[in-house]
């Protein structure tokens, strides 16, 4: 989690992984919640002491430049949430051309995921309902009720391991994706998306 005055708290927490054990030696403060990307987000919004909050998946690392494009943000006021520019750590052409498609789901709809992470004041957080509690699609829910006025894309990257897409396919894996969020705004609920997701 972020601080206002960018005097960082890292909170991990852990739904049940094998913690790295250099992660115990670190200066983060491990906690425990239940499975489900929901309910670790709200157990760390939770623990938290700060009022400016960076929500971050464990497979995303902020690149240079994200102090300053944070608190810039920041300065700004709480009344929108920022997100970071997609980048996945891959040099293959079909990491450039998902990145591509990402920058424009988020121009054109107003949809960053979270491996983009998400910069928002807790009163704004508190506004739209608090981190929704589902294993899945919270962000997706979370982006939903914020809405394109409240949103702000950050002049900072966030790297994405592309594990996922070099094991599953690239294609396979995006096309899964996308059926994710199809299903999600069709009303199908996120324990059945689950299912198919992983």
């Amino acid at each position: 989690m972020l601080a206002c005055r960018l005097v960082v708290e890292i909170i991990v927490v852990d739904g049940g992984s094998i913690i790295p054990p250099v992660l115990k030696y670190s200066l983060a403060r491990l906690i425990s919640a239940p499975r489900g990307r929901g309910f670790q987000l709200s157990a760390g919004v939770e623990a938290a002491g700060q009022d400016w909050l960076l929500l971050l998946h464990a497979d995303t690392m902020l690149q240079p430049g994200w102090q300053a494009a944070a608190r810039t943000h920041m300065a700004s006021g709480p009344e929108r949430a920022g997100y970071f520019q997609f980048k996945l750590d891959d040099a293959s052409s079909q990491a450039r051309r998902l990145e591509r498609r990402v920058a424009w789901r988020c121009r054109a709809l107003a949809l960053p995921y979270g491996d983009q992470g998400l910069l928002i004041h807790r009163s704004l957080l508190a506004a739209i309902g608090g981190i929704p509690l589902l294993p899945l699609m919270e962000d997706v829910e979370m982006v939903r009720r914020l809405g394109r006025a409240r949103l702000a894309m950050l002049n900072a990257t966030a790297l994405t391991s592309a594990e996922r897409w070099r094991r599953e396919g690239w294609r396979y894996r995006s096309i899964r994706n996308l059926l994710c969020l199809a299903l999600y705004y069709l009303g199908v609920p996120p324990h059945r998306i689950l299912r198919f997701y992983r």
